[in-house]
C-alpha cells in the first residue's frame, strides 16, 4: 500500500494508476488523514461461483463411470 498526499497524486495521477496491480492500492491523504484509496476494479468478466450453477449440465454418465482405472486394477484386488 502506498500513501500519497493530494498534491502529489494530482500531479502523478497517471503514473499512480499505470502503476497499479492487481491487489495494489494507493491511499491518497490530505492533512496526513486518508481521503480517498486508488484500487483496481475487481474483474467483471469473472462472474461468481454459486453452488448448483452446474446443475442439469451432466446430460449423460458412463455406464463404467465409477469402476476402476486399468492402471490401479492390480492394487484394488490387492485389497
Amino acid at each position: 500500500m502506498s500513501v500519497v498526499t493530494i498534491e502529489d497524486a494530482q500531479v502523478r495521477l497517471t503514473d499512480l494508476i499505470n502503476q497499479l496491480g492487481p491487489g495494489d492500492e494507493v491511499v491518497i491523504t490530505r492533512d496526513e488523514k486518508p481521503v480517498a484509496r486508488l484500487t483496481i476494479p475487481a474483474d467483471p468478466s469473472r462472474d461468481i461461483r454459486r453452488l448448483g450453477m452446474m446443475k442439469g449440465t451432466v446430460l449423460h454418465v458412463a455406464p463404467d463411470f465409477d469402476e476402476p482405472l486399468e492402471d490401479f486394477r492390480e492394487y484394488a484386488a490387492g485389497q
